[in-house]
């Protein structure tokens, strides 16, 4: 029976070319995609082209709610910014043994390179990730699999090692090498498919952890516009363009608040204790976008509506409320 290795796809080069390596060695390769609130722009459609590309099977797992439940207080703590990479490493591989489990796969892939990353991909960091996931001698990483010990998929004959790599820093330049060996063209920038690793991004995730407010909603909508918060208790995401305002409707929910200037201007959402003090200070921050001396903006919630006439907030004012 052909042995079945589950392979967890970033996006990335590394993970692809680790993907590759193995399925060179007839074994079947199911490669898994994780999905956060944090996944870069067309980050599945990405996923689904690569997944053509390597003629492999491929799942998209969502696992939002456990990742926002280990954001607000990693283990091993944050990277450079907000990026929990450790404690993350250490979700998604519990996530892909329980697959592999499900599918009665032999092992797991992973793109995973000694010394490219600080944090996480240091000797000490990578054992500790594999022992903590549980996944202990099913570990195979292809890239640098020669400077590791031999794992149960090498010991038991399935794969052999002789077709593992020693690549070992940040260098990427056997990688690309291996990149036109293969063909593969459809992989993502190195690093940038977390956007906890974006230094201004990680401010406004900052903002609504301390605020209590950090949910996939906060989220998804922060991604779309400009991000101010007005008090802890209230936050408001402002369109940029009219495809943001179109988003951002579409992304509000039942008990959001909406704001739309009536002459033209940019759609906002409100989230958080509607206080009519908070709600002036939203109308005012649209009305400044909006570039007139007043400004008559619809405030919907709850099934309710009201216009609030406004003057534009000042510029000093508004800064202390942008993120």
């Amino acid at each position: 029976m052909k042995i079945k290795a589950i392979a967890l796809i970033s996006g990335g080069l590394d993970s692809v070319l680790a993907a590759k390596i193995i399925s060179k060695q007839a074994i079947e390769v199911i490669g898994v995609s994780f999905l956060t609130p944090f996944c870069g722009n067309n980050f599945e459609k990405n996923i689904n082209s690569l997944s053509k590309e390597l003629h492999i099977d491929m799942r998209l797992v969502d696992i939002s709610k456990d990742f926002l439940q280990m954001l607000a207080s990693p283990r091993y703590g944050y990277g450079k910014n907000l990026n929990p990479c450790i404690d993350c490493r250490i979700l998604e591989l519990k996530k892909a043994h329980q697959l592999m489990k499900e599918l009665k796969a032999g092992f797991i892939i992973t793109g995973e390179v000694l010394g490219q990353r600080p944090m996480s991909q240091n000797r000490n960091a990578m054992e500790l990730i594999e022992k903590k996931s549980g996944v202990e001698g099913l570990l195979v990483r292809p890239l640098c699999g020669k400077l590791f010990a031999p794992t149960i998929a090498e010991k038991e004959g399935w794969i052999d090692r002789n077709g593992l790599l020693d690549i070992n820093g940040r260098s990427r330049k056997r990688q690309y090498e291996l990149a036109g060996k293969y063909k593969i063209s459809g992989y993502g920038a190195p690093a940038g498919g977390c956007l906890l690793t974006d230094p201004g991004f990680s401010l406004i995730v900052r903002d609504l952890l301390q605020s209590d407010m950090l949910d996939i909603g906060s989220i998804n909508l922060s991604k779309t516009g400009r991000y101010f918060s007005i008090t802890d208790s209230f936050k408001l995401v402002v369109g940029r363009d009219q495809e943001d305002n179109l988003k951002l409707l579409e992304l509000a929910k039942k008990e959001d608040v909406i704001l739309e200037p009536q002459s033209k201007g940019p759609v906002a959402i409100g989230k958080g204790k509607r206080e009519n003090e908070n709600l002036q200070v939203a109308c005012r921050i649209v009305a400044y976008y909006c570039k007139k001396t007043d400004v008559d903006v619809k405030v919907s919630y709850d099934g309710k509506e009201k216009t609030i006439n406004c003057a534009g907030i000042g510029k000093l004012e508004l800064s202390n409320y942008r993120v």
